[in-house]
C-alpha cells in the first residue's frame, strides 16, 4: 500500500520535527516528507488520508503491556490487547515475562512473537525471565532466549530475594550486553495494600512505605556500581526514589526508569471509599509524590511513561479492596495520560505535544533499544494520527481492552486516536 498522509502537523521528537507536513509511504517504510501539496516525482497513492487539524506522530512505544497470553486468557486475550493498542496509537509494546508459562524458554517466546505476528497489529517485543519460573533461584538462559527476541529480562513484580543470585544476573547480563529491568521494592517491606500514610490508616489498610522503594534501589546501584550491567528501573513512584535515581544518575550509571501513566495524575486519596479499581502496585502515594514525578518527567529523571496495562476480571477485581487482584488497563489511555500530563506541566504552549508525545515514543524505544519512536526517512512507517483537541470520556463501551478496570472510568481526557498505522498498512481507523 502506498499512503499520502496530507495538511497534518507533524511533531517526531527524535527528528526535531514540529511542522505542517505531508508524508509518503511505500513498501511498509517512509519514502518521502514534503511540503503540504508537494510529492516525490513518480509517486502516486493508493490511499490518502486528509489529516487537518490532527496530529501526525510516531506510533507509540509501551514499555510494559501485560497480554495475559498464554495462561490468562479468561483475563484477556492476544486479540482483544492488540486491538486496544490499535485504539491507543500504540504500535510497539514490550511485554513482562509473567504469563503462564513463564517466558523462561526460548521456545515459548518464539511462540508468542509467532501467535503475534500472525495478528498483523502491534510489534510485540517479550521480555524474557531473568530467573527459571521468576523463582529468583537460578539464572536463566538469556543469550538463548535473546536469539529468540527477548529485548531485555526482567522478574516482572516477583522479588529475588538472594542478592547474590542478582549480583550473577547483572554479572551475566554485563558481560553479553544485555539489559535488567528491574521493580525497585524490597518484598519484606511490600507486603501491603496501600501507600503507608493517614489514608491508609484511615481506611485500615496495611501499608507499603516509600522505603520499599529506596532500600531496594540503593541494593540495586551498588550491584550496579559493582558491576557496570545495564539496568532499567520499572514504576518509580515516590519522591524519595525519584531523587535517589537523580543523584545515582549524576553519577553516570547506566540506568533508566519509567513510570506508570496512572501515576503521574492518581495520589493515595484517589482510593476514595475502597475503589478497587485504584488498586495499583506500587500504590498510588502521597500528593508530593505525585508532584515529584510531575517534576521528574520534565528534568529528564523520568525518563518515559508506559501504559502500565494490566488486564483483570471481573471476578478478581469486584472484591474488597484489600482482595482484589492489583492492576488496571492503560493502553487505550497511555497517549491521553501523556497529553494531560504535559497540558498541566509544561509551562511553553509549542512545547507541550512535543513534550508529551516524545515520553511515549522515542524515550521509550531508546530505553529497550528499538528502532521505532521516530519518522526518519527510510524507518518503518509506524504512525500514530489523532486529534489533539477532541475530548473522551473513559467508560466501558469505550475499551476495547477486555479488561474493564481502571481508576479513570468516567473522567474526561483530551486527544483522540483517529488512525493508527503499522508497517505501512492502516490497521486503526476510528469511524
Amino acid at each position: 500500500m502506498r499512503l499520502h498522509i496530507k495538511n497534518g502537523r507533524l511533531i517526531d521528537p527524535a527528528n526535531g520535527i514540529d511542522a505542517f507536513k505531508d508524508v509518503c509511504i511505500a513498501a511498509g517504510k517512509i519514502l518521502d516528507i514534503t511540503e503540504p501539496g508537494v510529492t516525490p516525482k513518480n509517486f502516486k497513492s493508493t490511499k490518502v488520508i486528509d489529516a487537518t487539524n490532527l496530529v501526525v506522530a510516531p506510533g507509540l512505544v509501551d514499555l510494559s503491556a501485560r497480554l495475559r497470553e498464554p495462561g490468562y486468557e479468561y483475563k484477556a486475550t492476544l486479540e482483544s490487547e492488540m486491538q486496544a493498542a490499535m485504539q491507543g496509537g500504540v504500535t510497539s509494546l514490550i511485554c513482562p515475562p509473567d504469563t503462564d508459562p513463564v517466558l523462561d524458554e526460548p521456545g515459548l517466546v518464539e511462540m508468542l512473537k509467532h501467535r503475534a505476528k500472525s495478528l498483523n497489529q502491534a510489534n510485540v517485543y517479550p521480555l524474557g525471565a531473568l530467573t527459571m519460573g521468576l523463582k529468583g533461584a537460578s539464572l536463566t538462559e538469556m543469550a538463548e532466549l535473546t536469539e529468540a527476541g527477548c529485548v531485555g529480562f526482567s522478574q516482572a513484580a516477583e522479588p529475588i530475594l538472594d542478592t547474590m543470585v542478582m549480583l550473577r544476573a547483572m554479572q551475566y547480563a554485563k558481560t553479553f550486553g544485555f539489559s535488567v529491568w528491574l521493580r525497585p521494592q524490597d518484598a519484606s517491606l511490600s507486603t501491603g495494600i496501600a501507600h503507608s500514610g493517614p489514608v491508609a490508616s484511615r481506611l485500615g489498610l496495611s501499608g507499603i512505605p516509600v522505603i520499599a522503594e529506596t532500600i531496594a534501589l540503593h541494593t540495586i546501584f551498588e550491584l550496579v556500581r559493582q558491576t557496570g550491567a545495564r539496568v532499567h528501573l520499572c514504576r518509580m513512584s515516590s519522591a524519595a526514589g525519584l531523587e535517589l535515581m537523580r543523584q545515582a544518575k549524576k553519577e553516570n550509571l547506566p540506568i533508566t526508569c519509567d513510570v506508570g501513566a496512572h501515576h503521574i495524575h492518581m495520589i493515595d486519596e484517589d482510593i476514595g471509599f475502597f475503589d478497587s479499581n485504584a488498586r495499583i502496585l506500587p500504590p498510588f502515594r502521597a500528593k508530593r509524590d505525585r508532584e515529584a514525578i510531575c517534576a521528574a518527567l520534565l528534568d529528564g529523571t523520568i525518563d518515559a511513561i508506559c501504559s502500565d496495562h494490566t488486564p483483570v476480571d471481573d471476578d478478581e477485581k469486584q472484591l474488597p479492596f484489600g482482595e482484589a487482584s492489583p492492576g488496571a488497563t492503560g493502553l487505550e489511555l497511555l497517549l491521553s495520560l501523556a497529553l494531560k500530563w504535559a497540558d498541566e506541566n509544561v509551562q511553553t504552549a509549542q512545547h507541550k505535544l512535543s513534550r508529551a508525545i516524545a515520553k511515549v515514543t522515542v524515550d521509550a524505544a531508546r530505553i529497550a533499544s528499538l528502532p521505532c519512536g521516530q519518522l526518519g526517512i527510510g524507518s518503518d512507517a509506524d504512525i500514530c494520527i489523532f486529534d489533539p483537541d477532541a475530548r473522551w470520556v473513559v467508560n466501558i463501551a469505550s475499551l476495547a481492552s477486555q479488561g474493564k478496570h481502571t481508576p479513570f472510568l468516567g473522567r474526561e481526557l483530551p486527544g483522540r486516536v483517529r488512525t493508527t498505522i503499522v508497517g505501512g498498512r492502516v490497521t486503526y481507523e476510528r469511524k
